[in-house]
Order: structure tokens, then sequence, then C-alpha cells
């Protein structure tokens, strides 16, 4: 059985300032010792670079050294693997985003969605409503 997560999941971890901080580095530090593989997407691995490095969205943001080690030491576990879109990405992209509207804001979660189900991956850890649109996933919140 394999797993992904959302890149909210690794923002909390690392932003110390946020009221879910403790929790999500909790869950992150369990999901270093869990057998099932872990399944990262190179769209939520920039993401992650992208938003934690940002000092409009951080009140303390990383240095991109610090958040490229935090990705290190995530890549670095044995079980953790990236995943990327596969021939015939288009095709299924289109089968995920069938019953709903992926425009705006919903496209980069359309774009990871469709990577997970390509790959096999059907179980995402997010507080993210909008991943609850796409029926190939078991979205579950660790914050509840």
């Amino acid at each position: 059985m394999s797993y992904s997560l959302d890149v909210n999941i690794l923002l909390y971890a690392s932003d110390r300032s946020s009221d879910r901080h403790d929790v999500a580095r909790t869950f992150l530090e369990s999901c270093a010792t869990r057998p099932e593989v872990l399944c990262l997407t190179w769209p939520t691995l920039m993401a992650y670079l992208r938003i934690a490095t940002h000092s409009s969205i951080f009140a303390v943001p990383l240095s991109p050294e610090e958040a490229l080690r935090n990705i290190g030491a995530l890549l670095a576990l044995p079980h953790v693997r990236v995943i990327s879109e596969q021939d015939g990405f288009l095709d299924l992209y289109t089968h995920v985003t069938a019953k709903i509207s992926a425009r705006g804001n919903l496209v980069p979660d359309a774009h990871v969605a469709t990577i997970l189900f390509q790959n096999g991956v059907r179980t995402l850890y997010s507080n993210d409503r909008d991943f609850r649109k796409f029926e190939s996933l078991d979205v579950r919140d660790p914050f509840v």
C-alpha cells in the first residue's frame, strides 16, 4: 500500500508560527517510520519550495537551502519515492477531471490527483477540501 502527502502537511510541519505545526510535525515524523511507500509528486515538492521560502506567506520563511535540505531529508528515506507524469497523462487528466470543472486554483490539485491516479496511489493526506472533489482519491485529514 502507498500514500501521498499534500504540500500543506509539509508547510505546516516547517512553519513554527502555525497553530498546526506540532500536529503536522508529529504526523510527518510518523510517516518516516511507517512501512508503506510514501509517494511524493514533483509539483508538491516544488510548491513546498515556492511557498516555504516566500516572505509574504511564511512569517519566517525558510532559506532556499533549508527548504532543499528538508526535501533532501524526505527523499533520503528508504521508503519514499518521487512519482511523475507518464505517457498518456493528458487522457488520464481528462478522466480524473471529467466530473468537475478544473480551472484556476483547482488545476494544480487536478495535476497532483492525476499523477497519483496514474501511479496507483489512492490515499492522500491533506486538509485541503478541494482534493475531496476527485473520486480517485481517499483524502484523509491528519488534523481531525
